[in-house]
């Protein structure tokens, strides 16, 4: 069941990427191939595990692209072969994950029949909290302004 964000669209200014991704996340929801994990490394780094049994690297693409990770598989076996029985997916498939502001790739590789994918939050330097100082008149040199009552 997908949800009719219409309602909100018409009271709601600015919010378009979160009725996207929200809309993206539900388009998603019923696909299950290929299976993946997401794990948190630490506060701002995360890795995707995706099991990628039958792929080799070249049969993978992964592109980032305003806030988007595609990831997709394209077999290029060709079909000569005659099996008793197949239970290890053979099949093409696109994969879109939604990334939150400044989340970055830093790598990807494989190991053990997974892709794993890194990835790691880096705020800039202008948008992290910082100190303010406060100006204002040294304790010693306070001086008070007289005022008479008229």
């Amino acid at each position: 069941m997908r949800y009719d964000w219409t309602p909100l669209w018409r009271s709601s200014i600015g919010f378009d990427r979160l009725f996207d991704a929200l809309d993206e996340v539900q388009r998603t929801a019923e696909e299950t191939y290929p299976p993946y994990n997401i794990e948190r490394i630490d506060e701002n780094s995360f890795r995707i595990s995706v099991a990628l049994a039958g792929f080799s690297p070249d049969e993978v693409t992964l592109t980032a692209e305003h806030n988007v990770l595609t990831l997709e598989g394209r077999k290029t076996e060709k079909e000569d072969k005659a099996f008793l029985h197949r239970g290890i997916s053979n099949r093409n498939f696109k994969r879109r994950f939604t990334l939150a502001d400044y989340v970055e790739v830093k790598g990807a590789r494989f190991e053990n029949g997974l892709l794993l994918i890194d990835l790691q939050r880096e705020i800039p330097e202008a948008m992290k909290p910082r100190q303010i100082e406060i100006n204002g008149a040294a304790p010693g040199k306070v001086t008070q302004i007289e005022s008479k009552a008229a």
